[in-house]
């Protein structure tokens, strides 16, 4: 049984696959979309934030520069590998998951991830709505969230070759208006006196690797949806470093840039994030920069909308088994999903950066051993043989749930506990450590050690990829769709 439209894929400019494998008769694109989908989603402001974030809660700024970039490359890898299953698949990344967890199993990570989506898809939305605002001169933060949220869910209902066309955009608007930016902070401030200002610290460092970490872990649980298109044929190693690059780079240079404003800038920053980004730019140029900060937030914002309907989807179907969706109710799925997140954004908009700070860790640890699990099946148990008709069938090869995989994952969790750096809670190991977080590589090591051995014994792996036994008939060739 597999998840599907109603109408052909080939109806019209609007894509109707939903959480079924995309039939190779509808594989278009090369791995160069992935990078500059991923550079384009991560060179915005919110990645700008959680940058300057480090020196707000206290890094100096080269350590925050080297620590960000340490969590970048770490992070980007774990991520990027799991880009590169959705070539293989042709699947959605959490759709997947039901390997691992199970069919209904399956959805206890997911509901963390729908969480996710919303609360980035929310926090953007803030920032946008500002930009938004500034641009017509209206003080009505209704105003801008409502128009940016309008935005997006009509950029996700279309789909997913409109989102890589918007990340192609972006990337060439990000480089320009924020190399302006950073030509108009190098000509304004003393750029040199924002280096030194503090000691280094083992603590802060591991403050700054755990937010760029955990930025780029939380793109791992929907990333292979927007890979899951390209060609079957498409290798492992070019998926990984177009993916890799892509959001490394993007997101280093937004973070870097962050740390710089922070460091220079102080409280001019902390007051109004996006206004200040106006101020910089000057009168002349300062609509221009709204318009490029707009449009870097809407390409991940289109990410979470897209991915937040098809996990929402993942998780019905499970215990609802439905085997059809109609174009309609996908479009109210993905509607639906805008609102709330527009309704969040309204609501958590005056302490943005420590909502925001205490938001990302958090999922850093929900994550971390989902994303351990996942990968430890998929590249050294499974070892990419997958039996996608099973994913969709709780009395198939997967069964209901998998006791050894959602054991290992709530492990994953409980494991950090002692090791958190939370607003709520600091635990004793992390005093010990000087408030150093490495509660997320604990949570990695032990999950992935004690997940592999159980999962090695107790796994029934087919001998190969079992694929649909007609994957191209249900649903005609997309021939109306746009290549990547």
């Amino acid at each position: 049984m597999s998840i599907q439209t109603t109408a052909p894929a080939s109806a019209g400019a609007i894509e109707t696959r939903t959480i079924d494998m995309v039939p190779e008769s509808e594989r278009h694109g090369s791995p160069s979309s992935q990078f500059t989908l991923w550079f384009g989603a991560n060179l915005q402001i919110t990645a700008v934030v959680d940058g300057a974030l480090a020196v707000i809660f206290g890094v100096e700024a080269w350590t925050a520069i080297i620590g960000l970039l340490i969590g970048n490359i770490l992070g980007g890898a774990v991520m990027a590998l799991h880009s590169a299953q959705g070539p293989r698949l042709g699947l959605p990344q959490m759709i997947s998951s039901r390997v691992q967890f199970g069919v209904k199993g399956a959805a206890l990570p997911l509901v963390l991830v729908i969480i996710m989506y919303l609360g980035f898809a929310a926090t953007g939305t803030v920032l946008s709505g500002q930009a938004i605002n500034s641009m017509f001169g209206i003080e009505a933060p209704a105003f801008g969230i409502i128009a940016f949220g309008t935005m997006t869910a009509i950029v996700a209902v279309i789909g997913y070759n409109l989102i890589h066309k918007l990340g192609r955009i972006a990337s060439v608007v990000g480089i320009a208006g924020w190399l302006f930016l950073a030509y108009q902070l190098f000509h304004q401030y003393d750029v040199a006196s924002a280096f030194g200002q503090k000691p280094f610290s083992v603590a802060t460092l591991l403050l700054a690797i755990s937010l760029s970490a955990g930025w780029q872990l939380t793109f791992a649980p929907y990333v292979a949806d927007y890979s899951r298109y390209l060609p079957s044929n498409t290798t492992v190693s070019s998926t990984f470093w177009s993916t890799f690059i892509g959001t490394a780079l993007g997101a280093q240079l937004a973070m870097t840039f962050g740390v710089l404003v922070a460091a220079v800038s102080g409280a001019a920053f902390l007051k109004n994030q996006v206004g200040f980004m106006g101020d910089l730019a000057g009168p002349a140029a300062a609509v221009v920069i709204y318009l490029v900060i707009v449009m870097g937030k809407l390409t991940v914002n289109c990410l979470n909308a897209y991915g937040g309907f098809m996990s929402i989807l993942t998780t019905s179907s499970a215990f609802n088994n439905k085997s059809r969706i109609s174009p309609f109710a996908r479009m109210l799925f993905i509607v639906g999903f805008v609102v709330v997140s527009m309704l969040i954004a309204l609501a958590a908009s005056a302490d943005f950066l420590n909502n925001f700070k205490n938001f990302v860790l958090l999922l850093l640890a929900v994550f971390v051993p989902w994303s351990a699990v996942n990968l430890v099946d998929y590249y050294l148990v499974s070892k990419e043989h997958v039996d996608i008709p099973a994913l969709y069938d709780s009395n198939a090869r997967y069964g209901a749930y998998n006791a050894v995989a959602l054991g290992c994952y709530v492990l994953g969790i409980v494991v950090q506990i002692p090791f958190l750096a939370q607003k709520m809670y600091t635990g004793p190991f992390t005093k010990m450590l000087g408030g150093a977080d490495i509660s997320w590589i604990v949570s990695l090591v032990v999950t992935a050690l004690v997940y592999y051995p159980l999962a090695k014994k107790t796994m029934r792996v087919p001998g190969q990829m079992i694929y649909p036994a007609e994957p191209a008939t249900t649903l005609p060739a997309a021939a109306a769709m746009s290549a990547t």
